[in-house]
């Protein structure tokens, strides 16, 4: 299966968005984006509105004291390392870029902490610009479970699902794995009667192969 014929088959079932994170902003996208790691979106999006109502800038957000910051994004767990981080995203912002969030996937890579996953989210969602795939946990196990690719890092997974997707697709495959992987395809007891793609996926077709 490549990854044009997942996004054909899911592709109806899920809203045509670029992200869940609430955002008025590429900069706050990407704060959001960074804060969303081992988090649900929903948890971010209740943080947010107190961060960036105090912080709405990389300037403000660079300037502001670490145990303030801790204080408000605790909730999004791993709270010691998002409030260092966002701070020195934002003083690299501030310093090397001009207070402007970068355009391009080599220095967005310049910032402290920020890899391929999350530098893909902010050029799709935040410049509408294709880098390549964003792999978060659950395009990792869904890629693999379907039977996309066999490998075992989210930068080999990325380079083996660009290769079978075209690149328009990039943003909206990694948005459906995601989603299905929120609503069906769950990491214990996915729900394969449900699955639009059963037909198709390696993972189903062994639990078939078990049972027999």
């Amino acid at each position: 299966m490549s990854g044009d014929e997942v996004v054909k088959k899911l592709g109806p079932l899920y809203p045509d968005i670029k992200t869940p994170l609430s955002h008025a902003d590429v900069f706050q996208l990407l704060i959001a984006t960074v804060l969303s790691a081992q988090c649900t979106d929903a948890q971010v999006n209740r943080v947010t509105p107190v961060l960036f109502r105090k912080y709405p800038t990389s300037a403000t957000m660079a300037g502001a004291p670490v145990k303030a910051l801790e204080a408000i994004v605790k909730p999004t767990g791993f709270f010691h390392v998002k409030a260092r981080r966002i701070k020195e995203i934002s003083k690299k912002i501030e310093e090397t870029f001009a207070g402007k969030v970068p355009e391009n996937m080599s220095e967005l890579l310049q910032l402290p902490g920020v890899g391929r996953k999350t530098a893909n989210i902010v050029l799709s969602a935040g410049f509408d610009k294709i880098g390549g795939i964003a792999v978060d946990t659950h395009v990792f196990r869904l890629s693999r479970r379907i039977g996309l690719t066999s490998k075992n890092t989210p930068e080999k997974i990325e380079e083996d699902l660009m290769k079978i997707t075209q690149k328009n697709n990039w943003p909206r495959l990694t948005l459906v794995l995601i989603l299905h992987g929120r609503s069906v395809c769950f990491a214990k007891n996915p729900q394969c009667d449900r699955c639009v793609l059963s037909s198709r996926c390696m993972y189903f077709a062994s639990e078939k192969r078990k049972s027999k």
